[in-house]
């Protein structure tokens, strides 16, 4: 299977430093800082306007678990055939049962919604029941992709479990490695996992240009300033992919 960089972004700033950086396909999203949310519909027509490269689109309604009422299912539904409509390549979602196994059904449903478009199975994956069951249903499911850590909080964590994905999936379907991912920790899994594709943000912390700055007033997460603002650095994604194109 062929080596892959996919770079996470929510902002056209990013979307632009990772394309030039040398990303393969993006996974547009906003909320970054809380895993990522579906993005505004203005977001990813500006994304596309500004960038050539693959553009897969996270479907994911609200921060959280992945156990959807009825109401947010329908939402998921409506945003891939809108995103599919705009001209995203694909679609990035997943939903889980109560007792912690892929909600086949529903991901059957989605899968459907999103037609011709590229599938992949998110992190929802990471905390399933079972993994190697899981990725058995994703292939019978038709899902292309599947973005795991292996189960842990960093895929340095999740090594083992990854080469174990890895060596499972045969080539039947993709594993995207994400959690934790810069140039160093690229070259340890693909010699320890084999693994070829990986999932990165590639972010940094930039200064907001206010100059009066409003202090103890919080709009959100408290301990994160509204005067730090997260942009994917290009450097680090070149590095990410020198990395990537090194030869074993």
């Amino acid at each position: 299977m062929m080596s892959r960089l996919e770079v996470c972004v929510d902002s056209v700033e990013s979307a632009l430093a990772a394309q030039e950086g040398g990303a393969d396909r993006l996974e547009v999203c906003a909320n970054l800082i809380i895993g990522g949310t579906t993005p505004g519909v203005s977001q990813f027509r500006q994304i596309r306007k500004a960038c050539e490269i693959e553009l897969n689109v996270l479907i994911r309604p609200r921060f959280g678990d992945f156990l959807y009422t009825e109401a947010e299912f329908r939402m998921m539904q409506e945003d891939i055939r809108m995103f599919r409509e705009l001209g995203a390549d694909g679609v990035v979602a997943g939903c889980l049962k109560a007792d912690g196994r892929l909600d086949g059904k529903r991901i059957e449903e989605l899968r459907k919604c999103a037609g011709d478009l590229t599938f992949t199975l998110h992190r929802a994956f990471d905390v399933c029941r079972d993994s190697y069951e899981a990725l058995e249903e994703a292939v019978c499911l038709g899902i292309d992709t599947i973005l795991t850590s292996g189960q842990a909080s960093a895929c340095t964590k999740g090594a083992e479990v990854l080469k174990k994905l890895v060596a499972q999936a045969e080539e039947r379907i993709e594993i995207l490695v994400g959690g934790g991912v810069n140039a160093e920790v690229i070259r340890r899994i693909r010699e320890t996992a084999k693994a070829s594709s990986f999932h990165m943000s590639g972010k940094k912390v930039t200064d907001s240009g206010m100059t009066y700055r409003k202090q103890g007033v919080h709009m959100g997460l408290l301990g994160l300033s509204e005067y730090d603002i997260l942009r994917t650095d290009k450097e680090e994604i070149e590095k990410a992919r020198r990395a990537i194109d090194e030869k074993l």
